[in-house]
């Protein structure tokens, strides 16, 4: 469970916050992989080879 302190007040910055460390640590999609129930091996190592050429390219075009 992700804690976040609120400062001064400051609720709209703890939920950005908040949004930013859930999706750090990927737990809504982590929920909605569950959700959608068994994948089958295949398409499992489909979708994380997608995923990582997604990846890759964002981190390429962060770089330059």
């Amino acid at each position: 469970m992700t804690k976040v302190v609120v400062r001064n007040g400051n609720v709209e910055s703890a939920l950005r916050t908040m949004k930013q460390k859930n999706a750090r640590d990927g737990l809504l999609k982590a929920a909605r992989e569950r959700q959608e129930g068994y994948q089958k091996p295949g398409v499992r190592r489909r979708l994380a080879k997608k995923e990582g050429i997604k990846n890759s390219r964002r981190r390429e075009r962060n770089y330059n």
